[in-house]
């Protein structure tokens, strides 16, 4: 962080002999405060993250602290922290309090990290913009006139701005990466069944993957060893813990070792892109051939299903999901209903926004007799045909890039009336959480809003996480 620049500089150390972890609490808090404008954090956990920074000192000076000793972390509004509220930024889950913690989040504090305070985002994760939350909107602050990209808007937001020197958002079709792109930080996630979801407000559940967000990509790396691996509570979660230790970070390794790195031309020449992200593009394109680097072009047909293909399956899953959500056994609760029937359609109707009621009666509709086979079916096949391609280009190259985003980051509320140019923003992004690859994206100019996307072999996310922090070097 800019007041405490070595924080992020130095490897997993971030406590210094200069300053305590309590001092680095109290300085966090006290730029959360005067940021408050940028409306990022919905709750500060200020005594509690005291307290914890006050016990951690103790524990480094008895040289028996944990690897993420005095690193500050905040969290996205759908990641359960027991005792905690956790609303997912929506009126339905109004003043829920969790009744345990997701397993990332216990995997952190065992590592002695201090939670700072829950994030805003996106309503259950649905959304491009963080304009879909019942708290309003979050702002960019890169230029506080822009959003912040979503739906994890609130974790990028807030590393973007130094109140904390990691958050962790949920990825379900570019919700870590596309925000982290329009703040200029980096954004990770992991391949599906790397991190646990247990604890996390299912949205979609076969794309839904817990990522992080930080300017350091060292600290990403600790991040996931410290959170990645089985866990009994995820069936899907399938990594051993011990595959992060077989491949040991190390960037400087890809200065001697040229890789393959193959580039979708139709993704660099899409309709959509904005001027200025396909300059920055090229030019990066530019520095990893003089860096050695060997740069394939191919077209993917396919590149025009993706996202239609991924709102077929995502909202079949969430109105699946949110059906649990009906105003009797927890949340919000309409008092204007006199029968059980109203009771459901009243708090749901109420406690909803627009764009999450939007995408349950679409998935409703994908899953309904006599539409099935004719979308949701169809949907799956080529979900089945993007992962068969992807996985033969990752068979041939080392890498997959594109732009993160094909746009700039634009105004608050300027394009939030039109719900199929906003699905258009994770045109990009949603090829690997289709395919379950983890992929990262890295600023391409520092301070400036505009991201390209790294697509990694499939659990090979300590290689890409390397990969990404060499190209930083060269960016």
């Amino acid at each position: 962080m800019h007041a405490n620049k070595d924080l992020n500089d130095q490897e997993y150390i971030f406590h210094s002999t200069r300053k305590s972890c309590l001092d680095t609490v109290k300085d966090c808090i006290k730029r959360i405060h005067q940021k408050k404008d940028l409306n990022i954090f919905l709750e500060v956990f200020e005594k509690e993250s005291l307290l914890s920074a006050e016990k951690i000192d103790q524990k480094i000076k008895q040289k028996s602290a944990g690897k993420l000793a005095g690193c500050i972390i905040a969290i996205k509004d759908n990641i359960c922290y027991k005792d905690h509220i956790t609303t997912a930024s929506s009126k339905i889950l109004e003043g829920f309090q969790s009744l345990y913690s997701a397993t990332v989040i216990d995997r952190l504090l065992n590592e002695d990290a201090i939670i700072i305070g829950r994030l805003n985002c996106d309503e259950f994760a649905m959304g491009s913009t963080n304009e879909n939350s019942v708290h309003g909107p979050t702002k960019n602050p890169l230029n506080t006139s822009n959003v912040p990209g979503g739906s994890s808007g609130g974790s990028a937001a807030a590393v973007s701005a130094d109140l904390c020197h990691l958050a962790i958002g949920s990825d379900t079709g570019g919700s870590v990466r596309q925000p982290a792109a329009f703040c200029g930080v980096t954004g990770f996630k992991p391949t599906y069944g790397m991190v646990s979801r247990h604890g996390l407000i299912a949205y979609a559940s076969s794309f839904d993957q817990i990522g992080p967000i930080s300017k350091c990509i060292k600290t990403i790396d600790l991040f996931m060893r410290i959170v990645s691996g089985v866990d009994s509570f995820d069936t899907t979660c399938v990594f051993n813990k011990e595959h992060f230790k077989k491949t040991p970070f190390q960037p400087k390794k890809f200065k001697k070792i040229k890789q393959n790195i193959v580039v979708i031309e139709n993704a660099v020449n899409h309709y959509s892109i904005n001027k200025k992200v396909k300059e920055l593009f090229l030019i990066l394109l530019e520095k990893l051939k003089k860096s050695g680097h060997k740069i394939t072009y191919i077209n993917m047909p396919l590149l025009d299903y993706l996202v239609p293909a991924y709102y077929i399956l995502s909202t079949a899953e969430a109105s699946s999901n949110l059906a649990r959500y009906d105003g009797i056994k927890y949340g919000f609760r309409s008092q204007d209903a006199v029968s059980w029937d109203d009771v459901i359609k009243d708090s749901r109707s109420k406690g909803f926004g627009k764009e999450v009621k939007r995408r349950i009666l679409l998935g409703s509709f994908v899953l309904s007799e006599g539409y099935y086979d004719n979308y949701y079916s169809k949907a799956q096949k080529i979900r089945r045909l993007i992962k068969e391609e992807t996985n033969k280009l990752l068979k041939e190259n080392n890498f997959i890039l594109t732009p993160t985003s094909p746009v700039l980051p634009f105004k608050i509320g300027t394009k939030k009336k039109d719900p199929t140019e906003m699905y258009l923003q994770d045109v990009f992004t949603v090829q690997s959480n289709l395919t379950g690859h983890p992929s990262i994206s890295i600023p391409i100019k520092s301070n400036f809003p505009v991201g390209a996307q790294f697509i990694g072999n499939f659990g090979d996310d300590s290689n890409l996480i390397s990969f990404a922090n060499y190209i930083k070097s060269i960016c």
